[in-house]
C-alpha cells in the first residue's frame, strides 16, 4: 500500500506562478530603485520613474495574490506568510526568499515522487 508522507499536496503550477512573479517583482523593484536614484539624485527621468512605479505596483499586487495562494496551499503559519509577502518590498530579498520557498515546497508537489510506507 502506498501512502503519501505529507498531507499537503499541490500542483507544480502554483509554485511556478509564485517563482515567476517573485523574480519579476524583484527585478522591477531594482529597476524602480535605479529610477528613484536618477530622479532624486540627478533630477531627471521623472516620467520614467512614474511609469516604472505604476508597473511595479500592478506586478506586486499579482505577486501578493500568487504568494498568498502558495502559502495557503502549503499551510504556512501567519508569520512565514507575512515574511514572504513583505519580501517583495525589500530590494533583493525576494531572490533569497524565493530560493528558500522552493526548497521547502518542492517535496509537496503533486508530481514529486511519493514517499512509500509499508503497512
Amino acid at each position: 500500500m502506498r501512502v503519501r508522507a505529507t498531507l499537503v499536496v499541490m500542483k507544480r503550477s502554483v509554485l511556478t506562478r509564485y517563482r515567476v512573479m517573485a523574480y519579476v517583482t524583484a527585478v522591477m523593484l531594482l529597476i524602480l530603485c535605479a529610477c528613484m536614484v536618477v530622479k532624486y539624485g540627478f533630477d531627471k527621468a521623472e516620467g520614467l520613474t512614474l511609469a516604472v512605479s505604476q508597473i511595479h505596483g500592478v506586478l506586486f499586487i499579482i505577486y501578493l495574490v500568487f504568494a498568498f495562494d502558495l502559502g495557503s496551499k502549503a499551510k504556512w503559519p501567519f508569520g512565514k506568510l507575512l515574511w514572504v509577502l513583505v519580501s517583495g518590498t525589500i530590494p533583493t530579498a525576494a531572490f533569497f526568499v524565493e530560493r528558500n520557498v522552493v526548497r521547502e515546497v518542492e517535496p509537496l508537489l503533486e508530481d514529486a515522487s511519493p514517499a512509500v510506507a509499508k503497512a
